[in-house]
């Protein structure tokens, strides 16, 4: 997969509505992506034929050429990058046509930003888990297809949902992830956010990963959430 020197996901954002595509771009970036952008049917295909990305956010109603005929094109070309369709239309024929056609998913216009985060990362692990991709933070390293974790030469034993919080940890290394959002992307968006679960389940993977090593990758940021640590990522 195609991401950047300093580990960051790349992104296509195909959107030819220039505020909302800066909006989505600068949402984006602050949640660690590394984005380009364009407005323009042709310009997308020749960005996808000249670069690497982790995920096309495509628009269907683009100038020169359409968000269908961008993603039958590039699936002619066996150019498999996953697809997260935008639009406003909402006709159950146009759904079934996207995703026929390759796409990932299909997010119908007006969204909340927060559905479109949870849907570009649920569509970014399931391509890695397809890849067999290891995660990794310093020593620590996390094999998604093999439910794997070890730190050095110690394999570690982990729970489904600690597996799935650890992963998203290292998914999102070096960045202050907060209570709320963690239990929203681990636990789904109807998770009570009250309950001390989240602080429960990150002790039991310190536990697991942390404990007899002087290095400590997970750390608490106070009055903001945990951070993991990898100085080399």
């Amino acid at each position: 997969m195609g991401e950047t020197n300093n580990g960051k996901h790349h992104v296509l954002l195909i959107e030819d509505e220039k505020k909302l595509a800066r909006s989505l771009k600068n949402h984006l970036k602050r949640e660690g992506y590394a984005v380009d952008l364009t407005h323009d049917g042709v310009e997308a295909v020749n960005k996808i034929l000249q670069n690497e990305y982790n995920l096309l956010i495509l628009d269907i109603n683009l100038p020169n050429k359409s968000g269908f005929d961008i993603l039958d094109e590039i699936r002619n070309q066996s150019n498999e990058t996953p697809v997260l369709i935008l639009s406003s239309r909402n006709a159950v024929e146009d759904r079934v046509k996207g995703l026929r056609l390759g796409a990932d998913d299909y997010l119908i216009k007006p969204f909340d930003s927060s559905e479109l985060l949870a849907r570009v990362e649920a569509i970014l692990r399931r391509s890695e888990v397809s890849s067999g991709q290891v995660l990794k933070a310093d020593d620590l390293l996390l094999d998604i297809q093999n439910r794997k974790v070890t730190r050095g030469e110690k394999e570690i034993n982990l729970s489904p949902k600690e597996f799935s919080l650890l992963e998203f940890f290292l998914r999102n290394k070096n960045q202050v992830l907060t209570r709320k959002r963690i239990a929203e992307q681990v636990w789904g968006y109807n998770f009570d956010t009250g309950t001390n679960l989240v602080d429960v389940y990150v002790y039991y993977i310190r536990e697991a990963i942390d404990k007899g090593h002087p290095r400590k990758l997970i750390n608490t940021v106070r009055g903001q959430g945990f951070m993991m640590i990898d100085k080399q990522g």
